[in-house]
């Protein structure tokens, strides 16, 4: 009798019998447990209250542009912030390069991603 036999035999309708956990009985583990598992991982830092407070914090210079663009449209960032890539054939791709490599430029949009923020938190109130 072959080994595979066996596993033939069995009915189809019965789960195989394995060592690990189920997914219902999935336990996420602990930074500390990870930790000890590999101690070259580095540990995370936790976010300080300066930048919880930040609205900025956590959030894509790509995601800023995205809801500018959803918000104002690209003539109004062409207008508010001179730069070509809002003026002629604008893309996300393009002005996100763009941005990262000009300072002045990603400031000005964070400016007005900012204005954008305590508008809609006015309208909320």
């Amino acid at each position: 009798m072959d080994i595979n036999d066996d596993h033939q035999n069995a009915p189809p309708d019965q789960p195989k019998q394995t060592n690990e956990l189920s997914d219902g009985e999935f336990k996420a583990k602990t930074n500390e447990e990870l930790n000890e598992e590999n101690p070259s991982r580095r540990k995370r830092k936790q976010a300080t209250e300066e930048q919880l407070n930040n609205p900025l914090h956590g959030v894509k210079l790509a995601q800023i542009l995205e809801r500018l663009v959803d918000h104002y449209g690209w003539e109004y960032l062409a207008d508010r912030v001179n730069i070509r890539c809002f003026m002629y054939n604008p893309t996300m791709k393009s002005s996100v390069r763009f941005l990262r490599r000009m300072p002045w430029a990603r400031e000005h949009v964070e400016d007005l991603y900012l204005l954008m923020l305590d508008d809609e938190s006015f309208q909320i109130k």
